[in-house]
């Protein structure tokens, strides 16, 4: 979970930037007015982002009360009621969009993250995300990848080395740029190196590589490395597929024996799940 400090600035920011200097239409509404909503799903979802949805709640008016009646990380079925809320209605209204939001979008990253680890169980493999995540939204996204039952990979580029194509031309070959990665890394970092080629790959195991992203590898080729790995001298390395992956394919690359499949499409491509909030009575 995220820290509470780092939930409370999202919605702040958030909250900011729809509200502005007032929620003019919420003016409508007689001051200390209360109502009751309900949030309703409208799909089969994998429930995600309460603790930013209450936050929007909680900045706007600590006495709404919010009755959930799911929890993080449950399947939920169409028409399911998610929470019931009671309060004052305007800060119902100008917290609506904002809350919705998150849960919207988070629970999006942990439904669609959920279909791909479903769609390889029993392999043994991990899905794994990457950064390509909305901008300064990262750790909310990484954490719904965990709801979801995925895997983090690192959170930026300072915990974690990833040598790329790049990098590798930058350093002037696989092994200098290795070299240079072990020299620099503290213990608690680890360092992955991306190859393209089979060729690539005995490379980056000769120079001591300890885990190694197969980038755009085919299936023979997959299935050709993993073998090759595990008959490497030293023990195997951490194998990672990468590259159009897709519900349709995912499958067929877990079971040619990788370690990881990482899939940037679980937090860029993302469509919000459908959500529906209502008032229905007056709180006596």
């Amino acid at each position: 979970m995220l820290q509470s400090e780092a939930i409370s600035n999202q919605v702040r920011l958030a909250l900011s930037e729809d509200i502005g200097t007032g929620d003019l239409t919420a003016s409508l509404i007689p001051p200390g007015k209360c109502l009751s909503a309900q949030v309703i799903v409208r799909e089969a979802i994998v429930i995600c982002g309460i603790p930013w949805f209450d936050e929007s709640f909680r900045q706007l008016s600590p006495s709404v009360r919010i009755d959930w009646h799911v929890s993080e990380g449950q399947q939920t079925s169409a028409g399911q009621t998610l929470c019931v809320l009671d309060g004052d209605a305007r800060a119902l209204l100008t917290g609506e969009r904002t809350a919705l939001n998150f849960l919207q979008m988070l629970s999006a990253v942990a439904t669609r993250t959920r279909k791909f680890v479903e769609a390889i169980e029993g392999t043994g493999t991990q899905i794994v995300d990457t950064r390509k995540t909305l901008p300064g939204l990262r750790l909310a996204q990484k954490y719904a990848v965990r709801c979801g039952g995925g895997v983090n990979h690192r959170t930026g580029l300072y915990d974690g080395i990833l040598i790329k194509e790049n990098h590798i031309i930058a350093a002037g070959s696989i092994e200098a740029a290795l070299r240079k990665a072990i020299e620099i890394a503290p213990p608690e970092v680890f360092i992955q190196i991306e190859v393209e080629t089979q060729g690539e790959l005995m490379q980056a195991l000769s120079a001591g590589a300890r885990m190694v992203l197969l980038d755009n590898f085919d299936l023979p080729a997959l299935r050709d490395a993993v073998a090759f790995n595990r008959q490497f001298p030293g023990g195997p390395a951490v194998l990672e597929a990468s590259g159009n992956v897709t519900l349709d394919t995912v499958r067929a690359i877990a079971e040619t024996g990788v370690d990881r499949i990482s899939i940037g499409s679980l937090t860029k491509d993302i469509r919000a799940v459908d959500l529906s909030m209502r008032f229905y009575e007056a709180v006596l």
